[in-house]
């Protein structure tokens, strides 16, 4: 039988999943540009502009995750 999840681990599982994601979302904008021939500026400009994005989308999706769980749970 497979025992449940501790919380060390599933703590790590949610940093490995928000490190992949902003990663995914960083990355974006750069291979997008890179279509058109930028100069470094603007390669550089792209990359930034997906870190924060990505940083945004990732604190506001844990904050939204958040409201379902960690005690959140109302009886019924």
């Amino acid at each position: 039988m497979v025992e449940p999840m501790s919380r060390e681990e599933r703590d790590a599982g949610n940093r490995k999943v928000k490190l992949g994601f902003l990663l995914l979302v960083t990355v974006s904008p750069p291979l997008i540009t890179l279509l058109g021939d930028p100069t470094a500026v603007q390669l550089a400009v792209a990359t930034g502009g997906g870190f924060l994005l990505g940083l945004l989308l990732v604190w506001y999706l844990s904050r939204l995750a958040s409201e379902f769980t960690d005690g959140s749970r109302r009886p019924r």
